[in-house]
């Protein structure tokens, strides 16, 4: 047993020894390769802040904002055609199992200024969560009891997932008299005046075909 003993130990110490005398030409270069790498990111990460510090500042200075590039009037009430001079527009919003913030997102799409006659809500329910798609749907009949035209649809697949989710909307009988289409995420909060600032820009620049705007969401994970 003492015989064994001695052995192991003598095992152990010739293995301290082996990895004394190698840890140093082993370790150190690897160290070294590993402070040059990041100190090569950091300097990366400071040219691009840097460049994208002098290309904001170029655009602030010497870029047009849209309204200047694009012709922009506002919407103008017709008397004779009432709200029939205001475009349809289809307003999209794709969902899955989205507890967190589907009302703060149902309630920012129909809490959205335009003429009521003139707009729909279409959520487009993906959610696998039996309880957070029923949540979702009484939101949805909450906010229809309210005299919001609004649609909750659902499929029965998920292919394309929301891309997907938004193109099977689209071949619902009732889009066809839309003009437009607003497509907000599940967790985007639009300002209630966001079509009133958009719209004009479609409708008196034909060539345009897509306005994107600045946007605010809740989910910050």
């Amino acid at each position: 047993m003492d015989a064994f003993q001695g052995a192991r130990d003598d095992v152990v110490s010739q293995v301290g020894l082996v990895w004394s005398q190698i840890k140093e030409p082993l370790i150190v270069p690897l160290l070294r390769v590993a402070v040059f790498l990041c100190l090569v990111m950091s300097l990366m990460m400071f040219i691009e802040r840097v460049y994208m510090g002098i290309v904001i500042s170029l655009v602030k200075l010497f870029g047009r904002k849209p309204e200047k590039r694009y012709k922009w009037e506002p919407m103008k009430d017709d008397v004779e055609l009432g709200n029939f001079s205001y475009p349809m527009v289809l307003v999209q919003v794709p969902m899955y199992n989205e507890r967190e913030v589907y009302q703060l997102s149902i309630g920012a799409a129909c809490g959205l200024s335009w003429p009521s006659d003139r707009i729909i809500i279409q959520i487009l329910d993906d959610s696998t969560d039996p309880t957070i798609k029923e949540l979702v749907q009484l939101e949805c009949n909450r906010w229809a009891s309210k005299g919001v035209n609004i649609k909750y649809e659902v499929r029965d697949n998920r292919n394309g997932y929301k891309a997907g989710a938004l193109k099977e909307g689209m071949k619902r009988s009732y889009v066809n008299q839309c003009d437009y289409v607003a497509i907000f995420d599940a967790d985007f909060q639009p300002e209630p005046d966001y079509l009133w600032r958009t719209i004009p820009f479609l409708v008196n620049n034909p060539e345009l075909a897509l306005v994107q705007a600045r946007w605010k969401f809740d989910d910050t994970s």
